[in-house]
């Protein structure tokens, strides 16, 4: 799968580690930044890798900021982006297979690396369920993003 990752500074360690992770797995990896532990801003990061999704570069993203909760505020204010933030495999899996999440989000300073690769792991590992349920749901997202879009 190709996956696109990016990170503030927060996550910076985080993200070169799963990026050799994911690359030693079999997997291409779009590296969006940043590239130091120089203070960066969460949203720039978000918006690059969310691009890298919605133009066809990347089939999902990994996106990483200290805690996670910023870095999923700004991806969720993009239309077509489901960012989840996750610190357990099933919250990551089944955010693909339920709501057809296209990035993970994580907390740099709240997950350590091995947790993070189980992440990672499991949310790459998932599809989406296709149910009817889960469609229809998902179209309601979608008629949100529309109704509020130019609010």
């Amino acid at each position: 799968m190709r996956l696109a990752l990016g990170s503030d500074h927060a996550g910076f360690e985080l993200k070169e580690t799963l990026a050799a992770y994911l690359r030693e797995s079999g997997h291409e990896v779009i590296d969006i930044g940043t590239r130091s532990t120089a203070p960066v801003d969460y949203p720039d990061y978000a918006e690059a890798l969310a691009r890298a999704i919605l133009d066809g570069g990347a089939a999902r993203g990994v996106l990483l900021c200290g805690s996670g909760v910023g870095a999923s505020v700004a991806a969720n204010k993009i239309p077509g982006i489901r960012a989840g933030l996750c610190h357990d495999t099933y919250s990551a899996r089944q955010g693909v297979e339920h709501d057809d999440m296209n990035i993970l989000v994580i907390g740099a300073r709240v997950v350590g690396a091995e947790l993070a690769r189980e992440l990672v792991r499991a949310f790459v590992g998932a599809r989406f369920s296709g149910e009817e349920r889960h469609r229809r749901r998902l179209e309601k997202i979608k008629a949100l993003e529309a109704r509020y879009r130019s609010s």
